[in-house]
């Protein structure tokens, strides 16, 4: 009989352990996610990277997992920036849509902007009077 064991720290193999075959039972119903990662960079004058924009490609849509522009950087469009270079990332893959999630207190204002709609949220999330907000934009 299987057994259940909490394990509050996990290692990278126990989430392979798990992911390994979700990936394989996902791969048998819809083949290959075709996986791709996408990194945009905003670097100092010296070079070193302030912040920028962290994606990945799979089946078909393309999702920001992150994105950072330093406040001594904000007010030069380079969020802006970073989203239109990843968007056209994502039409050369041939994407249905790129997609991402923010907080209330980040910049839902500043997505809808760029064309992105909201097409969920999570309320109470961090707690009491935030929100996580999911947004998508059809390319």
């Amino acid at each position: 009989m299987p057994v259940l064991e909490v394990k509050l720290d996990p290692t990278e193999d126990d989430r392979k352990a798990i992911a390994d075959p979700l990936l394989a039972f996902n791969e048998s119903k819809t083949g290959p996610d075709g996986y791709k990662p996408l990194a945009i960079l905003l670097r100092d004058d010296e070079g070193r990277v302030q912040g920028g924009l962290w994606a990945k490609y799979y089946y078909g849509w393309v999702f920001v997992e992150l994105l950072f522009v330093p406040e001594v950087m904000r007010g030069q469009q380079l969020g802006a920036k970073l989203l239109a270079q990843a968007e056209q990332w994502a039409r050369e893959q041939g994407c249905v849509g790129i997609w991402l999630d923010t907080f209330s207190f980040q910049a839902p204002g500043f997505y809808k902007k760029q064309g992105y709609s909201v097409f969920g949220t999570l309320e109470r999330y961090p707690p009491d009077t935030h929100q996580r907000t999911f947004l998508r934009k059809l390319l």
